[in-house]
């Protein structure tokens, strides 16, 4: 009987480690399937990279309600970067006879389906984060995120309307939402240089 019982449980142990192995293997594969799919750049990294390059800048500026606008000019090189992965965006000019830099990393996240992109520049010390989704019929890429206001200390919220207008001609508006308010603060027409 003793015998039989450690036969027995011999048995079941050897089963339910056949059957944990086969789960590893079917759980493995299913990883690999998941990272492969992640990690490889699709249609919407295709469509990043159709902007490397220079481009210039015409950017309008409202500091607030009623006031008039500022412009300026800049550059601006795309650079993609990690295997395509990812674009880097160097943007370069004068504001308030100050000079200007900022660079921002945006990508398309495949296992969320959605862009993600950061934003730095030299007139700050904050990091912009910001998420969006894409509509293919206006090419259009739509970003909600949020950053500090450095009046306030406060969180804002930011939308951000990219555009892709043509191969050459991109468009992008900013709005701010401060008590409970939106409001249009920058807008960008960007014309790549020939």
């Amino acid at each position: 009987m003793k015998t039989r019982h450690i036969l027995a449980t011999a048995l079941l142990c050897i089963a339910a480690c056949t059957i944990a192995a086969a789960q590893t293997k079917d759980e493995q594969a299913a990883m690999e399937k998941a990272w492969g799919e992640f990690m490889t750049p699709g249609s919407m990294h295709k469509l990043l990279a159709a902007s490397e390059g220079e481009w210039n800048e015409e950017i309008t500026l409202w500091m607030s309600p009623g006031a008039p606008p500022t412009t300026n000019t800049a550059t601006c090189t795309n650079t993609m970067i990690m295997g395509g992965r990812y674009q880097q965006s160097i943007h370069k000019g004068t504001f308030d006879n100050m000079p200007f830099e900022g660079m921002s990393l945006w990508g398309y996240n495949n296992a969320s389906k959605k862009f993600e992109s950061s934003w730095i520049d030299n007139m700050g010390t904050g990091i912009m984060f910001m998420e969006g989704t894409w509509d293919e019929k206006s090419k259009t890429a739509v970003f909600k995120g949020k950053m500090t206001d450095p009046m306030t200390g406060k969180i804002t919220m930011i939308r951000e309307v990219f555009k892709f207008v043509d191969d050459d001609t991109q468009t992008l508006e900013m709005f701010d939402t401060k008590e409970g308010k939106e409001m249009k603060t920058m807008a960008i027409k960007f014309t790549r240089k020939k």
